[in-house]
């Protein structure tokens, strides 16, 4: 498959940090999907306009299938942070930087598992709040702020891996 190194890297505390924050998250959302399950209307917010707007209505068991997603992301996820000699990797990776190139793809790879599992979390807990009229969700700003938080790790990690020799 490959002749890539295998190294055993130490977690960072900024990986368990983002771990606590990502499961903890992951695991409220369902927690609170149990306990507030049977005060649900028939009908919940199933998705939503790139407004943040409700634009189509479902079966209030449609807010299992976030869960079910974040299960499968995080099983693969969690697999390839596992894993970073199968990553993909610039011609320019050594036995001697191997270390650094692997930690970086993992730290990216660790950021990126814990976002999906806040924003599908974040995603549950707003259709949740308007199906229960606690509120009318977050709006126009949903979109530019799932997208700017996960494209942040993807841009810090690129330039940390431009920057390794």
């Amino acid at each position: 498959m490959t002749d890539r190194p295998k190294l055993t890297i130490t977690k960072t505390k900024s990986e368990w940090f983002w771990d606590i924050v990502g499961y903890s998250c992951y695991i409220g959302s369902i927690i609170l999907l149990i306990v507030i399950w049977s005060k649900l209307p028939q009908e919940v917010p199933a998705h939503y306009n790139a407004l943040g707007e409700v634009d189509r209505w479902g079966s209030k068991l449609e807010l299992l299938i976030l869960p079910i997603i974040g299960a499968f992301l995080l099983i693969m996820m969690q697999a390839l942070e596992k894993y970073p000699e199968i990553h993909n990797y610039p011609k320019r990776l050594t036995e001697e930087n191997a270390e650094q190139f692997y930690l970086n793809s993992r730290k990216m790879m660790n950021q990126l598992k814990n976002i999906c599992l806040i924003v599908f979390s974040f995603i549950t807990f707003e259709s949740i709040s308007i199906a229960l009229e606690w509120g009318n969700g977050f709006g126009v700003w949903s979109l530019p702020l799932l997208i700017i938080g996960a494209g942040i790790p993807i841009v810090i990690g690129i330039v940390r891996q431009s920057k390794i020799k």
